[in-house]
């Protein structure tokens, strides 16, 4: 059979090979019995002339001109010197990266940043479109690298390898951060100790529980999120505080959770639970150091409002 284009039969042709078959059918020791049987099988599995017919499967994606001004490359053609036609992103991966390697980060915008990022996750084509989408979603480079994976899958572009690349560089973060305060005395490391919380929790969309363990020098032994909730609420056991606390023989604890609202200011519910979890951990001979409860641009401690 013979297709056209959209998938067709060429209805004219098909005919016409009918009438050859039929022709050579009917023809006397043209064909051997075999090759007369087997155009007879032919022609009985041709559909009717007047059948229109469908391709058996369609292509599971779909062919778009990358090109085009409405492509997510843009900026179609550019003719080089030697009067070859290229894509207008052709060599500016290699630009980008030389330009980071040589400038460092401080003159580059936040999307050319991302680029960088998004070019492990999306091989050859123009990334700088889907940065600043995921920059116009999220508000800024915190907002992306904390964004839920469903979140970040619903920006056009987006895919699973995008979503690997965001949360590396936040365990690479959290990592370095949680360097500078794990062994470390507490009251000497403090701000370090607020870094660190911020960069694990500012810009989260939901409620985290973290408890920090402390030993007798004060010293930080364990960080452990106990707890992870809804917008605007996180379930905490007092009595996992303490039991936590037993088995990592800690002396005291700095309880630490965020607002997604952005607002620290401590709620009704936040003394009520940080009063439990102080009589469940002196009732072990544990101390509560502080409540720190973190915000997108601030902080605020219990201990310095004078609620702990």
């Amino acid at each position: 059979m013979i297709w056209d284009r959209s998938g067709k039969v060429q209805v004219s042709q098909t005919e016409e090979a009918r009438d050859t078959v039929e022709l050579l059918v009917r023809s006397p020791g043209g064909f051997s019995e075999e090759a007369l049987k087997g155009l007879a099988d032919l022609e009985a599995r041709m559909p009717p002339p007047e059948a229109v017919t469908e391709p058996a499967f369609t292509r599971s994606f779909r062919m778009t001109d990358r090109l085009k001004p409405d492509a997510a490359a843009g900026g179609g053609l550019v003719t080089g010197t030697d009067g070859t036609a290229r894509p207008h992103y052709w060599g500016h991966r290699e630009r980008l990266r030389t330009r980071f390697l040589e400038g460092g980060h401080a003159p580059m915008p936040d999307y050319e940043m991302l680029e960088l990022l998004l070019f492990n996750a999306v091989p050859k084509i123009d990334v700088k479109p889907l940065a600043k989408r995921l920059l116009a979603t999220f508000g800024d480079l915190n907002g992306v690298v904390a964004a839920s994976e469903h979140r970040i899958r619903q920006v056009e572009g987006a895919d699973r390898w995008v979503y690997l690349q965001l949360r590396l560089v936040d365990a690479f973060a959290q990592r370095m951060a949680q360097a500078k305060v794990l062994q470390r005395e507490v009251l000497s490391s403090w701000q370090a100790l607020i870094s660190y919380c911020r960069t694990c929790m500012a810009y989260r969309e939901t409620e985290q529980f973290r408890v920090l363990f402390l030993d007798r020098k004060n010293t930080i032994i364990a960080d452990e999120a106990l707890g992870s909730g809804t917008v605007g609420h996180v379930p905490v056991y007092p009595r996992e505080v303490a039991k936590r606390a037993l088995e990592l023989n800690a002396s005291a604890v700095i309880l630490v959770h965020n607002h997604p609202s952005g607002d620290p200011t401590p709620s009704d519910e936040d003394i009520t639970m940080t009063a439990r979890v102080a009589a469940a951990c002196e009732a072990i001979d544990v101390s509560v150091h502080d409540h720190v409860i973190i915000g997108k641009d601030a902080e605020a401690s219990f201990r310095e409002q004078g609620l702990l």
